[in-house]
C-alpha cells in the first residue's frame, strides 16, 4: 500500500484531516506521516478506517480523538484529550499526555510510555489504557467499563466513583477515591495485565501489579450515609 507524508509546516492542517477522512478510506494508502505538527491540536480526529498514522513530534488537544479501527501513533507527547471517545483501533504516545488522556473511551487501547496528567481514563466505558509512568490525581474518576494498567505510581483519588472498571497499579497510591478498594489479584488478573503489557510493549511482572475495584456501596442511595462514604 502506498505511503504519503503531510508537513504542517507547509500544508495545512485542514488537508490531512480532510484526506483521513475522505482519501483515506479508498484504502489505497496505509501509511501516513505527519512532520512538524508543532502542538496543533485535533490532529487524526474521527478516523473511521485502518490506516496507520505517525505524528513525528507533539501533538495538541484531542489528537486521536474518536478514533475508530486506525493506529495512531505520536512520537512525542500529547495534549489534553489524547483519544478521547476513541471507539476502537489504538493510540500510543511515546511521551508524555496531559489531562483527561483516553476519556470516555469505549474502546480500543490507549499506550503511554511517559506519565498522564490528571483524570486519565475520566467516565472510561470500555477502552483499555496502559500508562508506562503514573497516572495524575482523580485518573478513572467515575469510570463504568473497561481496564487502566499504570506502571508507575497514582495520585489522590484514584478511581473516585468507580462503576465496573478494574484498575491495576504497580506502585504507590496516594489515596483511593470514595468506593474504591484493593481486592485480590486473581490468576485470570495476571492474564489480563500481562497480555495488555505486551501490547503495550512493556516489560513488567504482572505479578507485581495490585488490583484495585469498586466496593458497589454507590449504587444504591443511602439516606442513612449523611454523604459519608
Amino acid at each position: 500500500m502506498e505511503r504519503l507524508t503531510f508537513d504542517l509546516a507547509a500544508q495545512p492542517l485542514r488537508e490531512l484531516n480532510t484526506f483521513l477522512h475522505t482519501g483515506a478510506k479508498e484504502g489505497k494508502v496505509g501509511h501516513v506521516t505527519v512532520l512538524n505538527p508543532d502542538g496543533a491540536h485535533n490532529i487524526a480526529v474521527g478516523l473511521d478506517c485502518p490506516i496507520q498514522v505517525e505524528v513525528v513530534g507533539h501533538a495538541g488537544y484531542y489528537a486521536g480523538g474518536m478514533n475508530k479501527t486506525a493506529t495512531v501513533t505520536i512520537t512525542g507527547s500529547a495534549g489534553t484529550g489524547v483519544a478521547e471517545n476513541m471507539m476502537s483501533g489504538k493510540v500510543h504516545v511515546k511521551g508524555f499526555a496531559s489531562n483527561g488522556a483516553g476519556a470516555s473511551a469505549h474502546g480500543g487501547l490507549l499506550v503511554i510510555e511517559g506519565d498522564a496528567g490528571l483524570r486519565c481514563g475520566i467516565s472510561l466505558k470500555g477502552g483499555n489504557i496502559v500508562v508506562g509512568g503514573s497516572v495524575g490525581s482523580f485518573s478513572a474518576f467515575m469510570a463504568q467499563a473497561g481496564r487502566m494498567v499504570i506502571c508507575g505510581n497514582a495520585g489522590d483519588a484514584l478511581g473516585d466513583s468507580l462503576y465496573e472498571a478494574v484498575l491495576y497499579v504497580k506502585g504507590s497510591v496516594k489515596s483511593l477515591g470514595a468506593d474504591a478498594q484493593y481486592e485480590p489479584m486473581t490468576d485470570e488478573d495476571v492474564a489480563v495485565v500481562a497480555s495488555l503489557l505486551d501490547q503495550a510493549g512493556l516489560a513488567h511482572d504482572a505479578k507485581d501489579f495490585k488490583r484495585i475495584a469498586s466496593k458497589r456501596s454507590l449504587y444504591h442511595w443511602n439516606a442513612d450515609a449523611n454523604q459519608e462514604y
